[in-house]
This record gives C-alpha cells, sequence and structure tokens, in this order.
C-alpha cells in the first residue's frame, strides 16, 4: 500500500507518543548523570543546570520555526530532518571532549528535539476532529506520560554500562530508530496546495496576526502554566532526591512515579470523556485536581518534621492528573483558533511553553528547591496563574470579545467563534 492510499491515523498513536517522548528523555535521562558530568569537567551544580537551560532556551526559540517550516514543506520531512540531526549531536554529546562543547550539543539538540511534538500536535488537527481528535491527544499523552518514569530509571542503568556518556550514546539509538520509523510510516497530512511561503515577511505577519487575537494570550498562558507547576519539581529532582529526600541515584522513582501515575491517569480519563463533556467542566476537573495537591503539599510541608517518602511525592499523582486531564483540550482549543496556521500556532504556544520552562529550571528551581515548603509555594502560584489566565478566556469567550477589529478576519469574530464552540460541547451556554 502506498503513502498516498495508507491511512495517516495508523501509526500516528505510536509516533507521536515516540516524538514526544524525546523531551522528557533529553532532560530527565541526564539527571542521574551530573555527579560524574561534574567531576569529569571539574565543573559545579550551576554549570550543571545549564545543560537543562540551554537546552530548553534553544528548544523554545527553534519552536518558532518547526510549525512554519511544516507549514511551507510539510510535516514529515520537518520531523525526519530534524530527528537526523538531533541524532547526529547525541553522538557529539556522548564523545564531547570538554564542557563547552557538551553544552553546544545541547543546544543543538534542543533546536531539533521539540520539532516532533511541535508538528505533531498539527497532524493531529490535519487528520481528525471533535472529540476523535481529543482521543488522539490523549493516546499521545497517556504514552508520552510514562517518558518522565521511565528516563531517569533508564538513566541510573546506564551509568552503569558506560557512564553518562552512555546516555547519550542510547538517545542517539533511539533517535536513529525514530527517524527511520517516521520515514517509513507518517503519512503527510499537509498536502502542497496548502502549503504557505516561508519567508520572513507572511511569517512575523503570521505571528503577528496570531498576537493580535486576545483569546490566545489566556488559552496558551493556561496550558503553560499548569505544567510549569509540575516541572518545578521535575526540574528540582536532583536537589529534592539527594538533598532533602536523601536518596541516591536509584531514588528518582520515588518522584517521577506519582508524576508519571498521575499524567497517564488522566490522560486516559480526558480521552474516555471527549464527547462525553464540556471542554469547561474537563478543564474545572483538571484544576480542581491540581490545587487539591498543592493544598496537599503545603499542609505536608508545614507537618512533617523533615520531607521523606512517600508521603512528601505522593500528592504529585494528583498535580500530574490534573495537567493531563485540562491540556488536550486547551491545545485543540488552541489550535481550533487559526485552522490555516496550525503548525504555527502550535509553534508561538510551544515558544511560549518552552520560555517558561526554561525560566523554572534555571531561576524558580534554584531558588526554591531549598525546601519543599518553598517548592509547594511555587507551584500554587503557578496554579492558580494558570486558573486566572483560564477564567480570562471563558470570561472573553461568553462576551464574544474575539471581533474582526483584532484578528483581521470578520470570520474569525468572536462571537461566531464562541457560538461555534457552545454548538461542539466545548463551552457551557
Amino acid at each position: 500500500m502506498s503513502s498516498a492510499t495508507r491511512d495517516p491515523r495508523r501509526h500516528l498513536p505510536l509516533l507521536l507518543a515516540a516524538l514526544s517522548m524525546i523531551g522528557p528523555f533529553s532532560i530527565d535521562a541526564i539527571f542521574p548523570g551530573f555527579p560524574d558530568i561534574g567531576r569529569d569537567f571539574g565543573v559545579g551544580d550551576v554549570a550543571l543546570q545549564q545543560l537543562l537551560s540551554v537546552y530548553l532556551l534553544a528548544y523554545a526559540v527553534m519552536s518558532l520555526f518547526h510549525g512554519a517550516l511544516s507549514d511551507a514543506y510539510g510535516r514529515k520531512p520537518v520531523i525526519v530532518t530534524a530527528m537526523a540531526i538531533y541524532t547526529v549531536a547525541s553522538v557529539g554529546a556522548a564523545l564531547a571532549p570538554s564542557f563547552t562543547f557538551l553544552l553546544c550539543c545541547r543546544v543543538l539538540q534542543g533546536m531539533c528535539g521539540g520539532a516532533g511534538i511541535v508538528v505533531g500536535r498539527a497532524v493531529v488537527r490535519d487528520t481528525m476532529h471533535g472529540e476523535e481528535a481529543q482521543r488522539m491527544m490523549s493516546k499521545v499523552m497517556m504514552i508520552f506520560g510514562i517518558a518522565p518514569a521511565i528516563a531517569p530509571i533508564v538513566g541510573a542503568w546506564l551509568l552503569g554500562i558506560d557512564g553518562w556518556r552512555g546516555i547519550f550514546w542510547a538517545l542517539s539509538a533511539f533517535t536513529t530508530a525514530l527517524t527511520l520509523g517516521v520515514a517509513y510510516f507518517l503519512v503527510e497530512s499537509h498536502p502542497g496546495d496548502r502549503r504557505t511561503v516561508f519567508r520572513p515577511r507572511p511569517l512575523l505577519a503570521g505571528y503577528l496576526r496570531i498576537a493580535h487575537d486576545l483569546p490566545f494570550w489566556p488559552l496558551a498562558l493556561a496550558s503553560s502554566v499548569n505544567f510549569a507547576g509540575l516541572f518545578l519539581y521535575i526540574a528540582s529532582a536532583p536537589h529534592v532526591i539527594r538533598d532533602l529526600l536523601h536518596l541516591g541515584a536509584d531514588g528518582f522513582p520515588w518522584l517521577f512515579a506519582p508524576v508519571v501515575t498521575g499524567m497517564v491517569t488522566g490522560a486516559f480519563i480526558s480521552g474516555r470523556v471527549a464527547g462525553r463533556v464540556s471542554a469547561a467542566r474537563t478543564v474545572a476537573w483538571g484544576y480542581t485536581a491540581m490545587l487539591s495537591s498543592c493544598a496537599i503539599n503545603l499542609v505536608l510541608a508545614l507537618t512533617l518534621d523533615a520531607p521523606r517518602v512517600p508521603w512528601s511525592t505522593v500528592p504529585l499523582v494528583l498535580y500530574g492528573c490534573g495537567v493531563q486531564l485540562a491540556f488536550p483540550t486547551l491545545t485543540l482549543l488552541l489550535l481550533d483558533r487559526f485552522p490555516e496556521q496550525r503548525g504555527g500556532v502550535s509553534s508561538v504556544q510551544a515558544f511560549g511553553s518552552l520560555i517558561l520552562t526554561a525560566l523554572v529550571a534555571g531561576v524558580l528551581s534554584p531558588a526554591l528547591s531549598g525546601g519543599m515548603l518553598t517548592l509547594g509555594i511555587g507551584a500554587t502560584s503557578l496554579c492558580l496563574l494558570g486558573l486566572a489566565a483560564w477564567v480570562s478566556y471563558v470570561h472573553l469567550e461568553r462576551r464574544g470579545s474575539v471581533g474582526a477589529d483584532l484578528v483581521g478576519d470578520p470570520a474569525a469574530a468572536g462571537k461566531i467563534t464562541a457560538g461555534i464552540h457552545r454548538r461542539q460541547g466545548r463551552l457551557p451556554p
């Protein structure tokens, strides 16, 4: 069967889930190797944290272009090329003769690592609609949720085989297989007659049009901030495991297993209720779970004489569940604001999200990881910010504030959009 006649949805869950795992593996798998990297290159904790920060910053900046490139040249070529370059960067990291060289390889990994998830969201929306798209996003996120737990376990295991360099050899092997898999199995979902031109002026004009869409911002903020609250714990994992819980390299599952359990559960529930429960209610469930987790973490931090497992990490099950309950709905609402620019919208959302996570990794985590109470306060503040953004979006939609004067397109007027969303069950009447 030729690629033109194959069902483009057949292999999507597995391919997109594998592509979305690149990010967590690039971040979490190297955590167990931090002490060895520091000893080999004679650098301290602040420098080691840059292995995360430079990756996230490069990921964020390049995510502005992945979607636009896929709008111009097709989804498949962009993903295949990015994964191939990521493989080369991983080999370079495994052979790195200096810490500076290793940082450069991390930058290159970051520039390519986001292509799969950014473009993958556009692929889902190219081929599916309504509750089918939500179910697909939920399947992808459910599989994706396993990655943060597996990554540090695999990283610790690889340390016993070839030290920290073995982690990067494993990443290169994984992305080699993934590049071949995407090249063979992924069906192009963005045909030539729908493609745009990749030039600076049209690209800037498209991003300005997205930027002028008022409800885009609270949606993008909510989807980004929700995960940032959870990522605060993930980025602080080395300090939490070693300094607060006093565990070794094999102790990372105590933090990541609850996170993964919650994320998989939330994604599963989101897929099950697709088409049965309104978007507003699904997102409300998500925030209820996240805020409940925050409250429990704060109470435990205040009442326990010292952080301990499992009590100090178990509440993250609720937070992970809440993030994944809300994320598929928020993402689809974002992509539907500009159906002809789904790649660009996904890029802008990913850029904002990664800038925020880079700030969390480089600023908030070092500042707040000294205790479970400060981490809890930080996560609660981020969660409340996300809730405020979601409430703002709902308020704008109910008022029909998405006017043609804001987006330059009468067809995108807010009253029409809000009416469509209500008829599709995305917002309550």
